[in-house]
Formats: C-alpha cells, structure tokens, sequence
C-alpha cells in the first residue's frame, strides 16, 4: 500500500503543475483540484467539507502559516509545497505534519510583490493552528463577506 499511496500522492503533484491549480487534494481515491488564490479554499473545505481534509495529501503552489494552520486544523496526512515560508514549516512541523517542498522562504510574499502576504503577517505571533484560525476567519470575512 505504501507504494500504491506515494504514486498516487505523486500524481496529485504532477496535478497540481499541470493544471496551474493553487492546490490539490487527495484523500483515498478522491482527487480534487481548487483554484483560489489565498487560503479561502482551505477555510471552505475545513468548515464545509472536513472529511476531506482529514488524512489528506495536499499539493499546493503557495503556503504560509495562514494555510498551515488550515491543514493541521483540518488534520491533513502529508503536505508538498512548491512555496513554503519558514513559520508555515515550523507550524506543520509542530503538528506533526510532514512535508515536502520545492523552496522555503523567510515570508509569504503579497500578491502585490511589495510586501509580506496580510495572512502571514496577521498570524505571525499566533503560536498554534487554533490561535490562527479566528485571524483567518476575520481576515476572510472583512476581505469579501462571509468566509
């Protein structure tokens, strides 16, 4: 089985570079590819679909700590990023979340390219997903309405 589930993990990578998605999400023999920009579709499956994310391989392009927080809430498998920044790894870390990636970085960078992504920035001092997960939910509800 090990063999069978890393080949299909690796499937859901080549997914998410094939079809220029923001995240893939495998759980069983369930494929999903999402298409947002920012961690609204991580919020939406945690809240509206958690079975999910619930033992889940994530392939995603971008994650910070925001999307982190998401993932170890949402209690994901295994995580590969292409993009990771170094708070979102020590969170996935402390979650006991493995993950694999493509580049760390310092910060997730804003969709502007002049500064540090508003999520990452608003969780920087939250310790734990939970700590984060009233930061996202307020930051996604004063953005554009309801989560």
């Amino acid at each position: 089985m090990g063999t069978d589930n890393a080949n299909k993990d690796r499937q859901a990578i080549d997914l998410l570079f094939a079809e220029r998605c923001s995240c893939v999400v495998r759980n069983g023999d369930t494929i999903r590819i999402f298409r947002e920009r920012g961690v609204r579709d991580l919020w939406r499956l945690l809240h509206e679909e958690p079975e999910l994310l619930d033992g889940a391989f994530v392939a995603d392009k971008v994650v910070g700590k925001g999307a982190a927080a998401l993932m170890a809430a949402g209690r994901v498998r295994e995580l590969f990023a292409d993009v990771v920044s170094h708070a979102a790894l020590e969170l996935l870390n402390g979650a006991g979340i493995p993950v694999s990636y493509t580049v760390a970085v310092p910060h997730i960078i804003n969709r502007a390219g002049d500064g540090i992504c508003p999520v990452e920035r608003l969780c920087a001092g939250a310790r734990t997903a939970a700590e984060c997960l009233p930061l996202i939910e307020g930051f996604l509800t004063a953005s554009k309405g309801a989560p």
